[in-house]
Parts: C-alpha cells; structure tokens; sequence
C-alpha cells in the first residue's frame, strides 16, 4: 500500500508532537508536511522545535529535516500533502476559517480542535460509537460545494472515558436517561506549560473554563442520530463536574446512571463491555485497541499511572462498576487524554474516513 501524505497542522505544539510522535512507522500515512505560526516557518523542525520537544523518546528522524511552513497560508501545503490533521492553537474564529479554507482547497481536514464541533454538518465522531456520522460529510461537501476536501472532528478528551462504555450499554438495550459525572483531569489536556505548578502541586482546581459545558454538551451529539442530513442530540441529561488534579496525563471519571427503562444487573454491564466490540475492530484499524473496553476488577482500579497506556493509550479502562444509591449503577472510568483524548483519537478517526472510502 502506497501511504497517504499528511501534513500536521500546528505541528510544534503538544499535540501537533503527539501526532509527530504516533505518526512515525504509521502503515497507512507518512508526515510529509508540517506548519505552524510564521514565527517557526522557515526553519527546519528540529530547528523550531529544539529545547521543547515534549514527548518520550527522541524525535523521529524523518521529520527533523521538514521545513515548516506557514498554517496560514493553504497554498503551501497543496502539492505536499493529501490530508491535513489540525491542532492549531489559535482563536476559535480563526481556526473555522482556516480549516474551511484548507477544506475547501481539496484537502481534506482532520481536526483536534473545538471551532467546528457544534457546525451543523461537521461529524464529530468517536470512531467506537458513531462511524454512522462520517455519512454527513456527502451532506457537508454537496452544502459547500467542496469535492474532495472535508472537515471531520474529535470530541473533547474529558469525555472519552464514558462515552464508549456509555455507548455499548445502549447497544445493547439499556438506553440511559441521565448521568452524574465528576472528572479529574491531567494537567497535560491544558497544554504546555499548562497550570502553575504552584496551583497544582498539593492542589485540585474544581474549575476548567468551559469544560463542564462540552462534558454536558458534546457527548449528546456524539450518541445522537443521524436522520436526514442532520444529527438528532441524545437527549440524555447529564450534570458534569471537572477538576483539574495534578497528574501529567490520564483523565478519570466517575460516572452515576440512571436508566430510561430496564435496568441491567451488573453482570450483565460486565459481560456488556467484555463483549463489546465496533466498527474500527471489525475493519481492524491501525490504531484501533482490541479490546476496545478494559475492565479491572481490584478494588482501587483504574489509576492514571497504571492504566492510562492500556491499548497503546487508546483502550478505555474501566473499574468500580457497583449499584447507585441514587441513580442505577455508578462506575470509573480513565483515557490516557493526550493519545486517545488528543491525536491518536484524530488518527484512528483518519483511518475510520479512509476505510470508508473518504479520501
């Protein structure tokens, strides 16, 4: 198989490393463009990026020698590169603009950012949950007259831990009314260099600016459907507590559900997610965890540190699964934040699109 040029939009960033990172030796794409602000275009990447790269281990060799090139300027990227992956940090306004811009020149648009998940005909998809959603890009190139470009995005990482094991118990006939979530999130999903270590260091912050609205809101789209053209939000009702507590990556939740109807024993909530598997399993996906749902039985499992790279950070692990004394059942769940929640979620979405014939 001939690999897919992508390019990584934002490259010298935190996320733009981690997709640098877990691009290298991918089977199906290769980085061969990178950009940024115009402050780093020009230099090499190991240029713009020497005395910050942020990952474990070294840089990959095949990108040191990439000149980077200005995000800002479309052209650039045309004859480099089939597919964009976009973690610009910019303003919300300037990235819609811009990801429309690159969509709208061919090139098709895979976003880590906020600007485009509540446009109407954008997917925003958590490849285990709704692949049903990619179908909305016909929708979105036939609305904006784009032929092969398109702009298709990741949820907030806050909400990867309950979505898919949220998801499998509706599969399988347990629709849930309402949940209570209280997340504990790693100070790594702020970026670098993310809060004062004076703030987290024997600290919990009980505020992330906007981030109860998204764990509240976005997860209603992502199991929601799709009818005619258009998704229907879930209407799940859901209160959402987040913290920012001082560990580097892994974002836990602890999640109470009540169920709409039947309510399922809790031996069948373990069978449920022992046995579930999806669509990135079943087209066996590069980055796709199998299992896609793991969980533990200790009693004080998961933890960030001992849990958070299961699946090569892409499994979701789960524990604490016990009745609710208010709602139904109540349970833990963690996703490493900056693989799954970040550029490695973006990534198997890529590869969901391409399956599926997108690009």
């Amino acid at each position: 198989m001939n690999r897919i040029r992508v390019g990584v939009l934002g490259a010298t960033g935190m996320v733009g490393q981690n997709y640098i990172r877990l691009l290298d030796g991918h089977p199906w794409f290769e980085v061969a463009y990178v950009a940024a602000s115009p402050r780093s275009a020009g230099r090499t990447y190991a240029e713009a990026v020497e005395g910050r790269w942020l990952m474990p281990g070294p840089m990959p060799e095949s990108v040191k020698q990439l000149v980077v090139g200005d995000a800002n300027i479309v052209g650039q990227a045309k004859d480099r590169c089939d597919l964009v992956f976009s973690a610009i940090e910019e303003d919300k306004e300037v990235v819609r603009r811009l990801e429309e811009a690159y969509a709208a020149a061919d090139i098709p648009v895979v976003s880590n950012n906020s600007a485009h998940r509540a446009t109407e005909d954008v997917p925003m998809i958590v490849p285990e949950v709704n692949w049903q959603h990619a179908d909305l890009i016909e929708v979105q190139r036939k609305r904006r007259g784009w032929r092969k470009g398109l702009i298709a995005v990741k949820p907030n990482c806050s909400i990867q831990s309950y979505v898919t094991p949220i998801f499998a118990l509706q599969q399988a006939g347990f629709p849930v009314e309402a949940m209570i979530v209280t997340t504990l999130q790693a100070v790594s999903g702020a970026g670098f260099p993310g809060p004062a270590s004076y703030t987290m260091i024997d600290g919990v912050v009980p505020f992330i600016k906007a981030e109860e609205e998204k764990s509240e809101q976005e997860p209603l789209r992502v199991l929601g459907r799709l009818i005619e053209g258009r998704i229907e939000n879930s209407k799940i009702r859901i209160s959402a507590h987040c913290n920012r507590v001082p560990v580097i990556d892994g974002h836990m939740a602890c999640v109470s559900v009540k169920f709409a109807k039947a309510k399922p024993t809790i031996e069948q909530v373990l069978q449920i997610w022992k046995d579930f598997t999806s669509e990135p399993q079943r087209l066996g996906l590069p980055s796709a965890p199998n299992p896609a749902l793991i969980y533990r039985n200790e009693p004080d499992r998961p933890q960030p540190r001992m849990d958070r790279d299961a699946g090569r950070g892409m499994a979701i692990t789960l524990g604490r699964l016990r009745p609710c004394h208010v709602f139904d059942i109540r349970f833990v769940g963690l996703s490493h934040n900056t693989i799954r929640g970040a550029a490695g979620g973006a990534i198997l979405m890529a590869e969901l699109l391409k399956a599926k014939g997108y690009f």
